[in-house]
Formats: C-alpha cells, sequence, structure tokens
C-alpha cells in the first residue's frame, strides 16, 4: 500500500517521468535535500505560474526562486548561516516570509517560526533562552526588541534591507549543498511559555498526510488557495508547502480581517480557503455571496461547532472539511463534507499510516463509545517515528465506525459532585440554541459540589433570549449534574490570534 501511494503521490505532482526525475535529481545536486530542492523542482514545472501573491505583490515560482536563492547565499556569505545554525522567522504572512523559509532551509539552519502575535516581553525571553543566530523580523515589531535580548544578528523583513545585503545587486552567488534543519513550531507562545516541536522535513514521513490531503480534499483539482491561517502555524505552513509542490497558486495576508477575506476570495476566485472556525464564521456573517468560488474550506486549529458546520454546508454545498491535528503530533483524523453533513460534530477518521487510540490514565485502550485521552503513533509527528505514543491532551471518543468525537481538553474536564463534567458538551448544547452567537463553559469553584460550571453566552443579533430559556433548553439536553450553575450574557467572547478561545480572560 505504502509503494502505491507513494507512485500516485509521484505521478500527481509530475515526478514519475523521466524528465520530471531529472529535474529532481538536479534540484537535489545542486541544492542537497531541503525546501529549496522543492522549489527549484516546482520553478522548472510551473516556472510562470503564480506562486504567491501578498498585497504588495505577486511572484511567479521562477521569480519565487531567484530571489530566495539569492537571500540563502546572502545569508550563508555575509551571516554564516548553515547546518547547525538557529535562524528565527518573526513574521507575519507576506511575500518576503515564504522567501524565508525556502532561504534557511536551503543554508542547512534550524529553522523556528515565532508567534508573530506574542508580547516583546515573551519573545525577549524566548530569545535569551535560545540564542539563535539570527533574527528575521517585520518592522512594526522592531521597537519591541531589546538590544540585549540576543547576542544573534537581527535583520528587517523588507525590501530595503535585502538590498543592503546585496541581494538585488548580486542575484547570482556560488551555491552549497545542504541537508535541511529541523523546522520547529512553537506552541503556546501567546498565553504562556513557548514549547517546541520539532519536524525533519522528509516524503517518505509525510507521505500518508500528503497523500491523504490529495485524495480527501481533492486539492488536485484546485488551482488557488487563501492561507487565511498564519504561516507560522503548524496548519499554515503546510498548506503553503502543499500547494508549493503542486504548482499552485497561495494567496496570503498579514492579518485576517472579515470583509477583506471575502474580497480576496471573490477578486481571485479562490478555490481552496484554510482558516479557523472563528473566521469562517464571520466570513459568512460578512458576505457568504462572495464564497460561491470556493470548492474547499478546511478548517482547523480550534473546534468546529456543529452548529457551524451545518451552517456552512447549507449555505456553501458540501465544501467543508475539519482537520484535527496537534503541533507535536502533525496531522490526525479528517472529517470530509460528506461525514459532515451526516456527523456534523465529529472531526472523522484517521489519516492513513498512522494510529490513533482512546487511552485511559494507564494508557489502556478503552471500549468503543467510551471517552479517554486521544493519544497517537505516527510518522510525521514532531519525534518523526512511530515507536512512542504522543499524548494529544484532548478527551474523545471513537464510535463503531472509527470516527473520531471530541469532549474537550483534558486539563477542562471537572468532577463536580463525584461525576466527570466536560465543559466542551455543555458549550455544543448552548450553541445548537438558534439565539446564541457563541458561548463558551467555564470551571468555578463551589462548595456544596466542588466545582460547577460558569457558561458565558453572546446573543445572536436581534436575539432576546433569556437565561430562563437557556434553562429550559439545555435541561431537555443535558443531564442534572452538567448544568450550569450561572449563566452570563456577554457583548463578546476573547479569542487568541489564532482563532482560539482564551479560556483564561472568560475567569
Amino acid at each position: 500500500m505504502k509503494i502505491l501511494k507513494l507512485v500516485y503521490v509521484l505521478y500527481r505532482i509530475k515526478l514519475l517521468s523521466p524528465r520530471s526525475l531529472c529535474r529532481l535529481t538536479a534540484a537535489i545536486l545542486q541544492d542537497g535535500i531541503n525546501l529549496m530542492a522543492l522549489l527549484r523542482f516546482a520553478a522548472g514545472v510551473h516556472g510562470e505560474k503564480a506562486a504567491v501573491a501578498d498585497e504588495r505583490e505577486t511572484l511567479t515560482y521562477r521569480q519565487l526562486l531567484v530571489q530566495s536563492d539569492a537571500l540563502s547565499a546572502a545569508l550563508r556569505d555575509k551571516y554564516r548561516l548553515s547546518g547547525g545554525s538557529k535562524a528565527a522567522l518573526w513574521c507575519r504572512n507576506h511575500a518576503l516570509l515564504v522567501r524565508a523559509i525556502y532561504a534557511v532551509s536551503a543554508t542547512g539552519a534550524d529553522l523556528y517560526l515565532l508567534n508573530a502575535e506574542m508580547s516583546g516581553e515573551q519573545l525577549n525571553r524566548l530569545l535569551e533562552r535560545n540564542g539563535f543566530d539570527l533574527l528575521i523580523y517585520d518592522e512594526e515589531r522592531e521597537a519591541l526588541l531589546e538590544p540585549s535580548s540576543s547576542n544573534g544578528t537581527k535583520l528587517l523583513s523588507d525590501v530595503e534591507a535585502l538590498e543592503e545585503i546585496g541581494i538585488a545587486r548580486h542575484p547570482e552567488r556560488k551555491r552549497r549543498r545542504s541537508s535541511s534543519g529541523r523546522l520547529a513550531l512553537l506552541t503556546g507562545g501567546t498565553t504562556g511559555q513557548a514549547r517546541k516541536a520539532y519536524h525533519k522535513p522528509s516524503l517518505f514521513n509525510y507521505l500518508d498526510p500528503f497523500y491523504t490531503f490529495l485524495t480527501r480534499l481533492r486539492i488536485l483539482s484546485h488551482s488557488s488557495a487563501y492561507i487565511a491561517t498564519p504561516i507560522y502555524h503548524g496548519y499554515g505552513i503546510a498548506v503553503l508547502l502543499l500547494f508549493c509542490a503542486l504548482g499552485k497558486k497561495v494567496v496570503i495576508r498579514p492579518g485576517f480581517d472579515a470583509d477583506a477575506a471575502c474580497r480576496i476570495v471573490r477578486e481571485h476566485r479562490i478555490e481552496a480557503m484554510t482558516v479557523v472556525p472563528l473566521m469562517l464564521r464571520k466570513m459568512l456573517n460578512t458576505r457568504a455571496e462572495d464564497l460561491k468560488s470556493l470548492r474547499c474550506i478546511a478548517t482547523g486549529g480550534a473546534e468546529l461547532s456543529p452548529k457551524l458546520a451545518k451552517e456552512t454546508l447549507e449555505r456553501l454545498g458540501e465544501v467543508l472539511y475539519n482537520l484535527y491535528g496537534t503541533s507535536e503530533t502533525g496531522l490526525i483524523t479528517i472529517a470530509t463534507a460528506q461525514e459532515l453533513t451526516r456527523f456534523p460534530e465529529t472531526i472523522g477518521t484517521k489519516i492513513g499510516g498512522g494510529r490513533v487510540k482512546v487511552m485511559d490514565e494507564r494508557m489502556k485502550q478503552v471500549e468503543v463509545g467510551l471517552v479517554g485521552q486521544i493519544c497517537v503513533r505516527n510518522r510525521w509527528s514532531m519525534r518523526n517515528r512511530a515507536e512512542a505514543w504522543i499524548e494529544t491532551g484532548d478527551f474523545g471518543y471513537r464510535n463503531e465506525h472509527g470516527r473520531y468525537f471530541l469532549c474537550g481538553r483534558a486539563d477542562s474536564m471537572i468532577v463536580s459532585a463525584g461525576e466527570n463534567v466536560y465543559p466542551y458538551e455543555v458549550e455544543q448544547a448552548l450553541l445548537a440554541h438558534p439565539g446564541v452567537e457563541d458561548g463558551a463553559v467555564i470551571a468555578v469553584r463551589d462548595e456544596l459540589f466542588g466545582e460547577r460550571l460558569k457558561a458565558v453566552v453572546v446573543l445572536a443579533p436581534q436575539a432576546a433570549t433569556t437565561e430562563e430559556e437557556l434553562r429550559l433548553w439545555l435541561q431537555a439536553k443535558l443531564a442534572r449534574y452538567q448544568m450550569p450553575r450561572e449563566i452570563v450574557f456577554a457583548r463578546e467572547l476573547p479569542y487568541t490570534h489564532l482563532g482560539k478561545l482564551d479560556r483564561k480572560r472568560l475567569v
């Protein structure tokens, strides 16, 4: 089966013809095994096709290659970046970030993608701990950098800064082959101390998720993609590299605005889009008619509510896909549009080539239908090996058909009067109410029960739903011990820049 998948993938990215194999071999001989070799191959096949478009420019594959190649040579010659070095990118989504990703990979240095929204204090602590040899950052963040935070070189991510190091004047330089360093994704960068999730780029390790993307999401039939999620997030970088390998056009912007995002989809006739659920909800509420060109909406990075899944499918057709994974494990499951039509609350079935189990606290697999922690083994995790189980920190269960369902984070479960209560289940019951636009449930101390739940609700526009009506609604759907002790109303809920609910700000 693995051989058949490999043949299929190689055929689809046009690697089985003698001419294509020669191109790939030449790229590897010239660059080594790294992301630049992938870009060089793509440029050879798709040369004058649009590769990346931001608000300033549109680059063809050939232009992206030439500029990334020149930047890589400059990083080697001027800043001595090489295997064993550590380079960090503190940038929002733009074409210069894309160039830098390929350029750093070609030097053999480890590449760290930093959360562009972290505070200056968080960043400076990170720089002190890690000792990066090079930091490339956006100009708008310059005031947050402390000169003493790192001994490494700091470089602005703008055209003028690149011209200063000689790229514009000397585009042709001697190249050296290198193997790609590690790709490090930093998690928890805005709510706590960032943790590193290392990945080693490898076609063999990533064959299964690559194959699944091609088949389940029908990516090959889509000519353009809009990456609304940050590239520094694992979800964003994965889609960027995937579409590059396939010679597709990728549209990116530094931040997210629902009105601008709808306009991008309409003007570029975008066919595939990556979003977190919060972005999708805002776009539907802004101008759903602008989204008619979409054939694939891939949501991930946060929980997709069944209510939002149903609304999207009803308004746009069977174009919605729900992706579940973590920075440490990579992609774990995918729910197709057809699965979401039948089971809007599912996170889908597992990726081929990986193993998923629902386990209890003793790391023993629980029976079908019972709740436990979702644990994963695969070759595309941060460990790049399939010998160790990785705990996701998420509770869920598997039904008899192999579909998985979430119940919430392990650290959010409470014990109320001896009963295990999952806030996520109560949230989904709340969100199903037609008068509720958004909602969250958190734990609060209770003298009698130990812990109870508190619900924070945002009503839909023009809705006049009362607390009493919500309680009657919940009583029909929940057990008595799941009922919130209190329900309060708010104008909006706090979210992080990655579109995840910031529960700490709800306390």
